[in-house]
């Protein structure tokens, strides 16, 4: 795909701004011969999305098999996945790192909800507890009994590691049979892309629908009740996008920053408007490859991969979200029940699913994991959509980050080495 159809996302842009002022003006109940406005963007919104994500499984798979096949050797493999593995949890890391700090500062739970001195005994009774029977749970469903339900259910840790393992052995294939698997795997990746860019053409209608849709739900007014909780999440987002991983592009990629933000903005602005990295994942492998210049050897391995494992805005909501539950439940938690949240934030993040407010469920885990009442999501569920909007941006951020710091590592000399049209 050529920079040029990504040229100009103000379109997009401004596709968002009308959407958020149309869909604050007429709420949720407005509408016309009979059918609400909410109705009809839902509708759209959803086939949009659904045209989207109808690409995200194929893609993946297909990208990851091209990927490692062509890497060829065992030696390389191990190499270029420890790398791609250590960046993947150093940046998580550090973004639950900055999460648990403004939350601890900022305090955003500080009017506690009014329990029992029972309720709040047995509370903190159960807070020592752990359940390790959800950490088995995500190793197990990393391999897959049957493949092909794996990949009609989009279980991504399942499709990831059948995918690694098929490349893998295809790589071993010496003559024509290995060829012409390779061809056939590199065939079904370049006509996802062709099928993204088609569907692409209507992003700006979509983007519209998606937003309008959110802001006719939830509103500005959504956001007084839990606003330093909102504002908590957003500054420590912020804190990873603009400080945190900036500093790891200059210092340790040795690039320029700002190049790297002008040549992820189209990815940017669609994970904003879909919240869905797995819906995004086609413009992310666009815009690192073709405006960022990373190798499409790197770039069809870090990109998807982080896709479904490296999640770290999500990880960063995920330990704040925990820590403003036990907050608000009055509960003063213990440097070692910090660290259990900030370790499961880690491991939930993994299996996050790249949909719309997946984080949710790792929430829920998280707070089975602590002993904190999983209905203490009802607490900040009506700003969950818009936050899902900017976390979602910071993953896709920050998968993109790590394709560039593993190609940089990798020696490519060409990565960001141009202004991005």
């Amino acid at each position: 795909m050529s920079t040029k159809k990504h040229k100009r996302p103000w379109g997009v842009f401004l596709a968002i701004l009308l959407a958020m002022i149309f869909g604050s003006w007429v709420g949720a109940q407005s509408g016309i011969f009979g059918i609400t406005f909410y109705a009809i963007v839902d509708v759209i919104g959803t086939i949009f999305l659904n045209a989207l994500t109808l690409v995200v499984v194929p893609l993946v798979s297909s990208s990851i098999i091209t990927g490692v096949s062509r890497i060829g050797n065992e030696g390389a493999f191990g190499k270029l996945g420890g790398k791609m593995f250590f960046f993947y949890l150093t940046t998580s890391l550090i973004a639950i790192l900055i999460g648990l700090f403004f939350v601890d500062i900022l305090h955003p739970g500080r009017e506690p909800v009014a329990l029992s001195t029972d309720d709040a005994s047995a509370l903190k009774e159960k807070i020592t507890h752990s359940g390790a029977n959800v950490f088995v749970q995500v190793l197990i469903s990393i391999i897959p009994s049957n493949i092909v339900a794996a990949f009609s259910k989009g279980e991504m840790l399942g499709m990831i590691f059948f995918s690694l393992l098929f490349g893998y052995s295809l790589s071993k294939i010496e003559g024509a049979p290995g060829t012409t698997l390779q061809n056939f795997f590199d065939g079904i990746f370049q006509t996802m892309i062709r099928l993204t860019q088609i569907i692409m053409k209507l992003l700006p209608v979509g983007v519209f629908c998606l937003v309008s849709k959110t802001f006719m739900s939830t509103g500005i007014q959504s956001l007084k009740a839990v606003s330093l909780f909102f504002a908590t999440v957003i500054l420590g987002l912020a804190t990873f996008m603009f400080i945190a991983i900036p500093i790891l592009l200059k210092f340790v990629a040795r690039v320029k920053p700002m190049r790297h933000f002008k040549a992820m903005a189209p990815a940017l602005v669609t994970a904003f408007s879909t919240s869905s990295s797995s819906a995004t994942l086609p413009i992310t492998m666009d815009c690192v490859e073709k405006r960022a210049g990373v190798s499409n050897r790197i770039c069809s391995l870090v990109v998807p991969l982080g896709t479904s494992i490296n999640m770290s805005g999500s990880a960063l909501y995920e330990c704040v979200a925990a820590m403003f539950v036990a907050q608000s439940y009055g509960i003063d938690l213990t440097f070692g029940t910090q660290f259990l949240i900030v370790a499961m934030s880690l491991i939930a993040s993994l299996g996050v699913a790249g949909v719309p407010s997946a984080s949710l469920v790792a929430i829920i885990i998280i707070l089975k994991v602590v002993g904190l009442p999983m209905e203490g999501i009802g607490l900040f569920i009506a700003v969950d959509r818009l936050l899902d909007m900017c976390r979602t941006t910071v993953n896709v951020f920050s998968d993109s980050a790590c394709a560039i710091l593993v190609a940089r590592s990798e020696g490519e000399k060409s990565v960001l080495a141009h202004e991005p049209l």
